[in-house]
C-alpha cells in the first residue's frame, strides 16, 4: 500500500466510520504516551481516545496491539486485514467510550540511501541513533478522526532530543548519563497527521516578544556540527515569521522549530519545518527554502487544502515565498522563475497533463510542474487580473474564514471574488478545472498609415478549445516598445490598434506573464526533458564494463521511467528523448560519427564531467530526437553525479568537479519579434483596408 505524503487522512476517511467523513471531516483528540529507544529501535506507546463505535485503525506492519482497555475493562482486539506494509486493526466498543491501546514493536532502521525522490514517496516509521522520523503516514499511531487534536508524551534516551508539532507544555532534562529525556507536546487545533522526530541534537532557542500575547518559542534542534548556524537560522525564522504575519493575519502558533534531518527532505509542518542536515549548510537555504517552509504554517498547515478538490497551498507558498524572494531580487529573476515554470510545464510529455483540480501532491516532475509551477503562475496571473490591492484583500479574507479548517479552490474563488468586487468563475474553471494550456500565437501584422496616423493589425490565434485569455503584446517601435494589452476568448481574432507611429515588429507575452505553451524560439531544451520522459533512451558510448555499470546507475537515479538502451549506431534514429553517456573520448567519437554538434565550448573539458542538452537536428522529423550528453573524465566522475544531477533538471548544460556544479545554464531563448508588413499609405482618408477588421482600444 503506498500513501503519498499528506494523504494518509483520505485512507483514515475510507477506515474509520467512513459515513461520517463524506462532507465535512469528523474530529476527534489522541493522546500518546510514547517511549523510544533509537538505537535498538523499539517503540512502545499508550494511545487514548473516545471511540467513536466500531473502532477500525491502521499501524505499521512492524507494530502489534499487545491490549486493548474500554472504560478500563478488557476489549477484544482483531487483526482484520494485512498487506505489504500496513495492517488494519478493529475495536468493537460503545461510542464515546474511554479506549486505552497499548502497542509496540521493532522499527524500520532509518534508510540513509534514500535521495530527493525517495522521501517524496511512502515512507515507514524509521530509527537510528543519529535520527530517527516517524512519518504522519507511517501509521506509527491510531489515527481518531481524518482531523483531530492531540497531546503526546515523548521519552528518549538522554543523549537524543525529540518533538512533534505542537505547543512545548513541559520538558524534562536528564539528571545524568542514564536518565531520560521528558518532553510533552499539545496540539488543540484539528490536524491531518503527527510526525515525529528525534536525533541527538543540541537545542537552541530565542524567546520573541509578541506584544500583549506570550513570546513566540524558537528552536533549532541541530546536529553539532551544524551549531554555528542556529543563529542565522533564528533569526531567519523571526524575519519570516514577522513578514507573513504582516501580509496574510498573525502567526497562528506558540512556536516555531528548525529540525535537521539525516534524510534529504524539506518538510513543512504546522510549527516547524524538517530540513536535511545536508542541505541546511548550503548558504541559500535560508533566503529561499527556509521561507517556504515557515510559510507552510498559515497554507497547508494553518488552512489545510481539501485534497479531494485539489491540492492549491503548494502553488500559493510557492508564489508568496520562492516567487516574492526573486521579484524583490529584480525584474529580471522573477521573469527567470516564470520562464522556468513555462519550461517544466513544455518539458511534461503529451498526455500526462493534468488539471490543477486533480492534484495532490508531488511524486515526480510531471506533478511537480503542474502543482507547483502552475499553480503559482494562477496566482501570478489573478493578481495581475484584480491587482495589487485585491489580491492582498482576497488573502487575507480567506484566511480569516478558513483558519483551520479544510478550504478549496472554490473556498479561494469566492474570498477573491469578494476581494475583487466581480465574478471570477471563468478564470478559476478553465485554470483549475482543464489539463494543459492555451498554444499563443500572432500569426499576421500589417501597418498602414493614414492622416499621420499608423494603424496595427494583428491576427491571433489560439487552440481549441478556446481560454478566455488576457495577453499582452511588445510593440516594437524605432528605439523603444510599448506594451498593449489584448483579450480575446475565440481561435481566431484580429486586432487593430492606432498609434503615433509604424512599428517594425511585434512579440506576444515577452515578460511571460500568461500560462501557455512556448513557442521553440521561446523553448531552450533543459534536462527536465528527458528526467520526466515517458520513454528515454540511453546509450553508452564506453565499452568498459566498469563504465556501462556507473552508466547505468546513474541512468536509474536520473531518470524516472526506465530507460531503454539503444545501440549509439541507432540511436539517432528514434524519436523519443536520448541520453548519450560515456567517458570524453568515446563521446566525442560518438558525437562526430552520429552528425551531432559537438561540445559546447562553455563547458568544453570544464571540471571532471560535462552535462548538455542539444537538439538533433539531422534525425527524422521536423525537429529530430532531443539529444543530452553525460561525458565523464573516468569512472568517478560519472560516479560523483548520482546525487547531485537529478537536482538540476532546469538546466541546459553543467560542470562538475567531482560532485560539486561549477558552471552551469540555459541555452538563451528570446522568443520571435514577428515583422510588421508595411502597406501603402493611404492616399484618401477611409481608403485603408482594415474596414473588416475588428478594432480594439
Amino acid at each position: 500500500m503506498t500513501v503519498p505524503p499528506r494523504l494518509f487522512a483520505l485512507l483514515a476517511c475510507a477506515l474509520v466510520a467512513a459515513p461520517a467523513c463524506a462532507a465535512v471531516p469528523r474530529t476527534g483528540h489522541l493522546d500518546l504516551d510514547v517511549t523510544l529507544d533509537p538505537e535498538s529501535r523499539h517503540f512502545r506507546a499508550v494511545a487514548e481516545l473516545a471511540t467513536p463505535g466500531d473502532f477500525r485503525f491502521v499501524l505499521h506492519h512492524t507494530l502489534a496491539v499487545s491490549a486493548a482497555l474500554v472504560n478500563g475493562q478488557p476489549a477484544a482486539v482483531v487483526a482484520a486485514a494485512r498487506d505489504a506494509d500496513f495492517r488494519e486493526w478493529r475495536v468493537n466498543a460503545p461510542r464515546g467510550g474511554a479506549l486505552r491501546i497499548e502497542y509496540g514493536g521493532t522499527l524500520p532502521a532509518l534508510d540513509a540511501t534514500l535521495d530527493h525522490r525517495g522521501v517524496l514517496g511512502a515512507l515507514p516509521p524509521m530509527a537510528a541513533g543519529n535520527g530517527s522520523f516517524l512519518h504522519s503516514a507511517s501509521g506509527w499511531y491510531p489515527r481518531p478522526a481524518p482531523l483531530f487534536s492531540y497531546r503526546v508524551k515523548l521519552s528518549l534516551p538522554g543523549d537524543q532530543r525529540g518533538l512533534v508539532a505542537g505547543r512545548l507544555v513541559e520538558e524534562e532534562l536528564p539528571r545524568d548519563a542514564a536518565g531520560h529525556y521528558i518532553a510533552t507536546f499539545e496540539f488543540q487545533h484539528p490536524a491531518d497527521g503527527i510526525d515525529l522526530m528525534a536525533g541527538p541534537y543540541a537545542v537552541r532557542e530565542k524567546l520573541v516578544p509578541r506584544g500583549d500575547a506570550k513570546p513566540l518559542r524558537l528552536r533549532t534542534y541541530f546536529y553539532r556540527d551544524l551549531d554555528a548556524l542556529a543563529d542565522g537560522y533564528l533569526e531567519d525564522s523571526r524575519r519570516y515569521l514577522e513578514l507573513y504575519a504582516e501580509q496574510i493575519g498573525a502567526y497562528p502558533f506558540s512556536e516555531f522549530s528548525v529540525v535537521a534531518s539525516p534524510l534529504p527532505t524539506g518538510f513543512g509542518m504546522p510549527t516547524l519545518t524538517y530540513i536535511g542536515r545536508e542541505v541546511l549548510k548550503l548558504p541559500f537555504i535560508r533566503a529561499t527554502s527556509l521561507g517556504h517552509e515557515v510559510l507552510h504554517n498559515w497554507w497547508g498547515n494553518g488552512v489545510h487544502a481539501d485534497y479531494a478538490k485539489g491540492n492549491w497551498n503548494e502553488g500559493l507558498t510557492t508564489f508568496m515565498a520562492d516567487y516574492f524572494y526573486k521579484e524583490r531580487e529584480s525584474p529580471a529573476a522573477a521573469r527567470e522563475m516564470r520562464l522556468s515554470w513555462l519550461r517544466d510545464f513544455a518539458a511534461v510529455p503529451a498526455g500526462a497533463h493534468l488539471p490543477l483540480a486533480a492534484f495532490r501532491s508531488r511524486t515526480h516532475g510531471a506533478e511537480a510542474a503542474v502543482g507547483y509551477g502552475k499553480s503559482a503562475m494562477v496566482f501570478f496571473m489573478l493578481r495581475d487580473a484584480i491587482g495589487e490591492d485585491a489580491f492582498r484583500r482576497g488573502l487575507r479574507l480567506f484566511w480569516e474564514r478558513h483558519r483551520f479548517k479544510l478550504a478549496s479552490w472554490d473556498d479561494l474563488r469566492a474570498a477573491f471574488e469578494q476581494a475583487a468586487g466581480r465574478s471570477l468563475k471563468t478564470f478559476f474553471d478553465q485554470w483549475v478545472q482543464r489539463a494543459g494550456g492555451p498554444t499563443l500565437s500572432i500569426t499576421e501584422a500589417r501597418a498602414e498609415t493614414a492622416n499621420g496616423k499608423a494603424k496595427l493589425a494583428m491576427t491571433l490565434t489560439q487552440t481549441t478549445p478556446a481560454y478566455a485569455v488576457r495577453v499582452p503584446v511588445e510593440i516594437a517601435l524605432e528605439g523603444r516598445s510599448e506594451t498593449h494589452w489584448v483579450e480575446f476568448d475565440s481561435e481566431r481574432r484580429v486586432v487593430v490598434l492606432e498609434l503615433d507611429a509604424v512599428p517594425h515588429g511585434v512579440r506576444l507575452d515577452p515578460e511571460l506573464r500568461v500560462w501557455r505553451v512556448l513557442d521553440r524560439e521561446e523553448l531552450p531544451p533543459i534536462l527536465r526533458q528527458w528526467i520526466i520522459a515517458r520513454a528515454p533512451r540511453l546509450a553508452v558510448v564506453s565499452s568498459d564494463a566498469d563504465v556501462q555499470f556507473a552508466a547505468q546507475a546513474l541512468a536509474e537515479r536520473f531518470f524516472e521511467t526506465p530507460a531503454q538502451r539503444v545501440n549509439p549506431a541507432e540511436a539517432v534514429r528514434g524519436s523519443d528523448p536520448l541520453l548519450i553517456m560515456g567517458l570524453h573520448r568515446d563521446v566525442d567519437a560518438a558525437l562526430s560519427t552520429l552528425g551531432l554538434p559537438a561540445r559546447p565550448a562553455i563547458v568544453a573539458r570544464r571540471g571532471s564531467a560535462q552535462v548538455w542538452t542539444a537538439r538533433n537536428e539531422n534525425a527524422g522529423g521536423p525537429v529530430g530526437a532531443p539529444v543530452a550528453v553525460i561525458s565523464a573524465r573516468d569512472v568517478e566522475s560519472l560516479t560523483a553525479l548520482l546525487r547531485p544531477l537529478p537536482h538540476y533538471g532546469a538546466q541546459s548544460y553543467l560542470a562538475f568537479d567531482g560532485p560539486r556544479v561549477i558552471e552551469r545554464g540555459i541555452w538563451p531563448a528570446p522568443g520571435r519579434l514577428l515583422p510588421v508588413t508595411r502597406s501603402h499609405p493611404c492616399r484618401k482618408a477611409g481608403q485603408c483596408n482594415f474596414s473588416a477588421m475588428e478594432s480594439w482600444h
